[in-house]
């Protein structure tokens, strides 16, 4: 027998007529399950709108938190274009000139939406080999490029999750690293990348998917101290387009062997589980046939990283007109000013740099993050240069 369909319209076109039958509110209320404020709601609203008033609502809210009207923004648009030499703090002025009666946005706003739609003449600057993180790239050689991801978590024998953190060689297949870990928190994904590198030596460049803690959903770019770190250490960033884990194929069909082979029946336990995927490890890398090597096994392929693991050294910023370190809560301090950046920057040497008239870039290596002015106390964002890609 079907589910028998419910709709929100029938119930309250139920709710109302009870009403106008001249139930009280409080019995009608009750039956349906709903407070008797929003029975008031429903039924005031049929009152004044009809049956309109009883249509599902949009939910959408009327307002984004900081987000720039399309009409302001079209406008800045259109007065520089008429006016090509102009900066943000005189287009700034003549939209306070011509339209007093709205907020005026802040010139790093200004800015941020000239740069945002290629309207800003940037100086050249000399690079020291700008990193591209961005595009999928296909790889033939070990170690020019890892995939990380977390297969899914599941329940071991004492009913405690495990989250299994998973690295291996995009080339050759290689599984250099299975550790369950009891959350995806960044200091346990750390501890595990750390152990990898002190082994292997340091990648080229490492995909992933943009969950945490590869990537942060409300940080600069999506950028996650442990993203940031590996910029550090020289290594490209690779995310995969969001919803395309085909993109991360050849991992994602490692964890569908991963999983048949150590989690049906799990361990009691993490020590336990472990010890499962010890031996998958050895399994897989030295005693597994692989059809896509061939009929080889990843370890006759593999090779460790000439790149040796080393601590990072603090960023330079010789072309910048000074040096700050990003506070333990993610804030540029100039003076008395506090200026919001981004925790996943938390410790981190940035260079700032005058831009425009008191409008100010801040950079992280060789990446450009955001602008700031004299007036507001956050940096708005630059272009995106970690924006996934498809293959």
């Amino acid at each position: 027998m079907p589910w028998k369909e419910c709709k929100p319209m029938d119930e309250r076109l139920k709710f109302v007529a009870r009403l106008l039958d001249g139930e009280k509110m409080s019995v009608v209320c009750r039956d349906f399950g709903i407070s008797r404020p929003t029975g008031y709601k429903i039924f005031n609203r049929y009152k004044e709108c009809g049956l309109d008033g009883l249509k599902d609502r949009s939910r959408r809210p009327y307002h984004h938190a900081n987000r720039l009207p399309f009409q302001i923004e079209r406008t800045i648009l259109k007065l520089k274009r008429e006016h090509p030499t102009w900066g943000a703090p005189k287009i700034r002025e003549k939209l306070i000139r011509e339209y007093p009666m709205i907020k005026p946005p802040a010139k790093s706003t200004v800015h941020a939406v000239l740069d945002r739609h290629g309207l800003v003449q940037r100086r050249r600057k000399r690079r020291r080999g700008r990193a591209q993180g961005t595009t999928l790239k296909h790889v033939t050689q070990p170690n020019n490029l890892w995939c990380a991801d977390y297969k899914g978590e599941f329940r071991l024998g004492n009913r405690v999750y495990c989250y299994p953190l998973t690295i291996t060689d995009y080339s050759s297949r290689y599984l250099l690293a299975c550790e369950g870990l009891s959350s995806t928190k960044s200091d346990f994904a750390f501890s595990v990348f750390e152990r990898a590198f002190k082994e292997h030596g340091i990648p080229q460049a490492i995909r992933t998917d943009n969950g945490i803690p590869f990537a942060s959903p409300n940080a600069f770019f999506g950028m996650s101290k442990l993203s940031v770190w590996w910029l550090r250490l020289g290594i490209n960033i690779e995310r995969i387009a969001p919803g395309h884990p085909e993109q991360n194929g050849r991992h994602e069909r490692m964890h569908l062997t991963l999983k048949r082979e150590t989690t049906k029946p799990p361990g009691y336990n993490f020590l336990q589980q472990q010890e499962k995927f010890d031996r998958f490890i050895d399994v897989y890398n030295n005693e597994r046939p692989h059809q896509a090597l061939a009929g080889r096994y990843p370890g006759e392929l593999y090779t460790a990283s000439s790149r040796p693991y080393e601590p990072a050294e603090d960023p330079d910023y010789p072309y910048h007109d000074r040096t700050l370190r990003v506070t333990k809560c993610g804030r540029l301090c100039i003076g008395k000013r506090k200026i919001n950046l981004s925790q996943a920057f938390a410790c981190q040497l940035v260079g700032i740099r005058e831009v425009a008239d008191k409008i100010w870039l801040v950079s992280f290596m060789d990446y450009d993050l955001g602008f700031f002015d004299e007036d507001e106390g956050r940096v708005e964002p630059a272009a995106n240069p970690f924006i996934p890609q498809k293959v």
